[in-house]
């Protein structure tokens, strides 16, 4: 049986900090996974953004280096070609979608704050995708919404990846599994909610944290049981859940 000072010692050594992008147990060994497989292989243009949007205040937000190669792959894996992001901060998982994208690939990009998106804009430029990504600012629902109104969208997404408003998670993939065609992916981030979906009720969490930790679990339950999808959980990032169509 452990000792409390072993289990002090074990606790020592997981992440304390709330909102840490990653969910390993130790600092040393999401380290390792950077500097072997990440940033060796992080296009420079994503390198750049990452620094960028490391200086902003609000940081945190960002999408994380792993999780950036992770989606990249899985882009390229799945041949994705029309695709939509919700949520775009600064832009690093929209660029990663859009350098994995073909030449001729669309992404439709929502967020309530362009200035946030203009800080990392010029890196997309330079990088030649800003083609790719069709920008609109403000709330994402009343898009979705009109897209649902013209039976040509029905079905029309390759992929969606959705890093945005926790409360309204549910709302959008209501929305969302009409979109995204048969055999395509929506990709939720956050759902393990930095390891506070787990935690015990009186647990000291930010308030945030706190707040959206409930509408997380409820989106958790709920995508579990939806038939019309299969899914995976996987502890990249924040934790990512791909939710697959199947009809």
């Amino acid at each position: 049986m452990a000792t409390n000072t072993q289990e002090q010692q074990a606790q020592a050594g997981r992440h304390q900090e709330v909102g840490h992008k990653s969910l390993l147990q130790t600092d040393d060994l999401y380290q390792y996974i950077l500097e072997t497989s990440v940033y060796p292989r992080e296009p420079e243009p994503m390198k750049e953004l990452r620094e960028l949007t490391a200086k902003h205040p609000w940081n945190l937000m960002t999408t994380s280096a792993d999780e950036g190669q992770f989606l990249n792959i899985l882009l390229k894996l799945i041949n994705a070609k029309n695709t939509m992001e919700i949520g775009v901060y600064t832009g690093y998982s929209l660029l990663a979608t859009a350098l994995a994208l073909p030449h001729d690939g669309k992404i439709l990009a929502m967020d309530i704050n362009r200035e946030n998106y203009e800080l990392g804009l010029p890196v997309i430029q330079k990088a030649g995708v800003a083609h790719k990504i069709e920008f609109k600012e403000g709330p994402a629902m009343p898009v979705l919404d009109e897209l649902l109104q013209d039976e040509k969208n029905h079905g029309s997404y390759d992929f969606i990846f959705v890093d945005a408003d926790k409360d309204n998670y549910l709302n959008y993939h209501k929305r969302l599994i009409e979109l995204v065609k048969v055999g395509g992916l929506i990709g939720y981030d956050n759902t393990l909610w930095n390891g506070s979906v787990v935690a015990p009720a009186d647990a000291p969490l930010r308030k945030y944290v706190r707040y959206y930790r409930d509408f997380v679990m409820e989106l958790n339950k709920a995508l579990a049981v939806d038939p019309r999808i299969e899914i995976c959980m996987l502890p990249v990032g924040d934790g990512i859940t791909l939710c697959r169509r199947l009809k």
